[in-house]
């Protein structure tokens, strides 16, 4: 369950799971008083029996379009301002094997090198 709370003008994401009715034998009777947090206390059965669901939480707070925006899952890496351009292209061995031998990186370095002929030949290029 996904829990969204206001927190000094600010909305927190408080991400919850329901209480152990059990104890198991490896967890102890009494909790451990350094391990108790006072801001988030245990979710007890009548706290989710208040929560609602964050669609309309975030609609009232937002507005619906906002809303659906937030909740919207976002995949992937984030869109480029300039990606990367794909291109088979043939060099030789010796070319590739020498960037190759500087280690990780070397096709950015190799495109570094390509972009810094570019700037050393403006007339050829219109750089």
């Amino acid at each position: 369950m996904l829990v969204f709370t206001p927190r000094g003008g600010a909305i927190h994401v408080v991400s919850m799971r329901r209480r152990i009715a059990e104890k198991g034998p490896d967890m102890p009777r009494k909790p451990n008083p350094e391990l108790l947090d006072q801001d988030a206390p245990e979710a007890t059965d009548e706290w989710f029996a208040k929560a609602r669901p964050a669609a309309a939480v975030l609609s009232e707070l937002f507005g619906h379009p906002a809303a659906k925006e937030m909740l919207k899952p976002k995949r992937g890496r984030p869109v480029l301002a300039n990606p990367k351009e794909h291109v088979n292209i043939r060099l030789d061995a010796d070319v590739i094997g020498a960037f190759k031998r500087t280690g990780t990186g070397w096709q950015t370095r190799l495109n570094n090198a390509l972009r810094d002929w570019l700037k050393m030949h403006p007339k050829i290029t219109g750089v």
